[in-house]
């Protein structure tokens, strides 16, 4: 370990270029992954061990460079949150592609500003607070690892090798299936069984997504028990009642009847249970919530302190943090103005929205990073309730725009409410980009302190990476909208609705955003989704006092919103998670608990870094396949030019794609298990 009087090669060229690639990948597997399921995965642990496999090339890498690599390539993880917002104007027909140089302002300014507020927070919540920071300490344990490692014998080399073979062996195994799925289409990536009990219809599903089951295991089996718990209410209650009081039109499929009550009603339920379990989880959060923005704003008043003389305890200068927010302002507003130009409204009308725009993206980006920041060292940053702010924040921006509009009459026609529906959505991303980054700034910052880094080196790095993700994500949006479309928003006909991404986040959004504008929110499934989901909340809380168990709302809110082969693929995920560990510790418990301890760090890190690994290959294969096919669709082919078997082949793929899937769940297994056994 460096002491802080030391100086090494931290922010260097050849850091900043890995980092940039690392980014690059992780960027566009984000996306995709959160365009399928509306969840993403934290990148800083694997870019770790990619960034220790790699920079062991050369004999001065340490572990500060390291730490500036994965903490550069974090930006993945967090700035594709995005995601969870900016797809609604495509939804809504008020888009017809992601522009290049809008999307990448929101997704920059955003994360920048992100950045800038919490840096003054880090004396506070990192130095002197005792928050415990959970995926920052996970990291920084991973980094000292690879050093002790780097400075032991030519034996340890292959141990630390190891980490980026159990990556590119979990992203060719997933890589290789995604290409039979999507590709070639000689396996099935799902398989259901449908069938009626009287006029009720039910589905059993199960989705054979790779990528999916490596996210259920990173979610844990608390989280994949409330998603199925979520896919029972929604395919085993709600839809067999629905579809038992309304007759099925001639000539549909039970598929397709079921189908059409799960998106027009079901959906609206559990949007009803996202909303009320969101809010529910940010009000028990309300004290840390309060504590972060009371702690930011005495920052303010009297500085962040003198810093002391190590490096170790430098931030950026604040003269650079406030010429920082003053362009990200200006960048801004400018955006929100080549936005607001487009809507045909007088000049004073356009630069009031203008100037409320900003205004309120920066007033609530500011409490909004205070609060995600203190969260996240409390829960961490993956338990930070993201959905949550955004569903809070679509409901402050449409408000306030509704009264915007109500006071200068704009709100008399369809266009213009179309506009203002638009305008709450943009402004909402911005407010979405600064919590992502905010939540992922100072667990980086705690990885750093305790590797002792150079705080001011971390944040300029993390800088780079929001400006980096910031030129990825638009393209890749488009890339896959053009490939895929998303569920509801086909960008041509006759494309396959089956292969539509769901983008989930964003329906919920457009959801919210449109009812409250045109006053047209079906709130009676809404309602019913309240009342399932404040049940869900008193449920948990007894449980929560009577035993061990948990059954998250939010979660089981999920399962209900989400395609059924989605929560089925993450609960697999979970469940393999659950078994390794039980096995793992049953198999030592009898040796000691050092025996204990070893074998469960082996398996732990080999089975994050084997699920962000089928993560990756899944997503990056998908990314690619997505240019395949609008390289197609563009000169002429068709939107599946290289498969390779035809809809005779179905049930034949099906089973080929069932019996791939169990393979790969036995290999996960034995793969986690050998490595504890190792370890022992």
């Amino acid at each position: 370990m460096p002491e802080p009087h030391t100086s090494l090669k931290e922010l260097t060229l050849r850091g900043v270029v890995l980092g940039a690639l690392i980014t690059l990948v992780f960027t566009a597997s984000n996306v995709y992954l959160g365009l399928k399921v509306g969840l993403t995965f934290a990148s800083s642990i694997p870019a770790a061990v990619i960034s220790m496999a790699v920079l062991r090339a050369f004999r001065d890498s340490n572990i500060l460079e390291n730490n500036i690599v994965q903490t550069q390539a974090s930006a993945a993880g967090t700035l594709s949150a995005v995601i969870f917002v900016l797809p609604a104007l495509l939804m809504m027909g008020y888009w017809t592609g992601f522009p290049l140089l809008q999307t990448a302002m929101i997704c920059a300014c955003g994360g920048i500003l992100g950045v800038v507020f919490t840096v003054p927070l880090r004396r506070a919540l990192v130095v002197n607070s005792d928050l415990p920071y959970p995926e920052g300490v996970a990291a920084a344990e991973i980094l000292k690892v690879g050093q002790k490692q780097a400075e032991g014998t030519e034996g340890t080399a292959t141990r630390r090798a190891g980490g980026l073979r159990d990556i590119v062996a979990g992203g060719v195994l997933a890589g290789g299936f995604s290409l039979l799925t999507g590709g070639l289409r000689v396996a099935g990536d799902s398989v259901g069984y449908w069938f009626s009990v009287g006029r009720a219809v039910f589905q059993l599903p199960l989705g054979l997504s790779f990528a999916l089951v490596g996210a259920g295991y990173l979610v844990g089996i608390v989280g994949g028990v409330a998603m199925l718990l979520g896919v029972a209410l929604s395919w085993g209650v709600a839809v067999p009642w629905l579809t038992s009081l309304a007759p099925m039109p001639d000539g549909a499929s039970l598929a397709s009847f079921a189908t059409g009550i799960w998106v027009s009603k079901v959906r609206l339920i559990g949007a009803g249970m996202i909303a009320v379990a969101a809010v529910w989880t940010l009000l028990t959060l309300i004290r840390p919530m309060v504590e972060g923005m009371r702690i930011s704003l005495s920052v303010l008043k009297r500085g962040s302190g003198e810093s002391g003389r190590d490096r170790t305890d430098a931030d950026l200068p604040p003269g650079l943090l406030l010429k920082l927010t003053l362009l990200m302002l200006l960048l801004l507003g400018a955006t929100f103005q080549s936005f607001v130009a487009d809507s045909g409204l007088p000049a004073l009308a356009a630069w009031s929205l203008v100037v409320a725009g900003v205004a309120l993206a920066f007033v609530f980006g500011f409490l909004v990073a205070a609060a995600c920041g203190y969260m996240a060292g409390l829960v961490g940053s993956s338990a930070s309730p993201i959905s949550g702010i955004a569903v809070i924040a679509i409901l402050a921006s449409s408000m306030i725009f509704i009264g915007i509009g109500q006071a200068q009459d704009l709100l008399g026609r369809p266009e213009s409410v179309r506009f203002m529906t638009a305008l709450a959505l943009f402004c909402t991303s911005v407010v979405v980009a600064v919590a992502a980054i905010s939540n992922d700034n100072l667990q980086d910052l705690k990885t750093g302190w305790l590797v002792h880094a150079t705080p001011w080196r971390q944040q300029t790095a993390l800088i780079i990476g929001c400006v980096i993700g910031a030129v990825t994500i638009p393209p890749v949006l488009e890339l896959l909208y053009e490939a895929y479309g998303f569920i509801g928003s086909l960008p041509r006909e006759g494309m396959d609705p089956a292969q539509a991404l769901a983008a989930p986040q964003a329906s919920l959004m457009i959801t919210i955003a449109q009812g409250l504008f045109s006053h047209t929110l079906d709130w009676t499934y809404i309602r019913i989704g309240v009342l399932v989901g404040a049940a869900l909340i008193v449920f948990d809380w007894i449980l929560s006092r009577f035993s061990r168990f948990r059954v998250p709302p939010l979660a089981v809110a999920m399962g209900v919103y989400l395609p059924p082969t989605v929560a089925t693929a993450l609960f697999v995920g979970a469940l393999i998670s659950w078994f390794v560990r039980g096995r793992v510790r049953a198999r030592t418990l009898p040796d000691g608990p050092d025996r204990v301890q070893a074998a469960e760090q082996a398996s732990e890190r080999t089975g994050t870094l084997f699920a962000s690994g089928l993560i990756v290959g899944e997503s990056l294969v998908g990314v690619v396949l997505a240019i395949v096919i609008v390289g197609s669709m563009a000169s002429g082919g068709g939107d599946a030019p290289l498969a390779v078997a035809g809809p005779g082949f179905a049930p034949i793929a099906t089973g080929i794609g069932l019996l791939a899937f169990v393979l790969m769940c036995v290999v996960f297994v034995r793969r986690v298990l050998g490595a504890a056994r190792r370890a022992g």
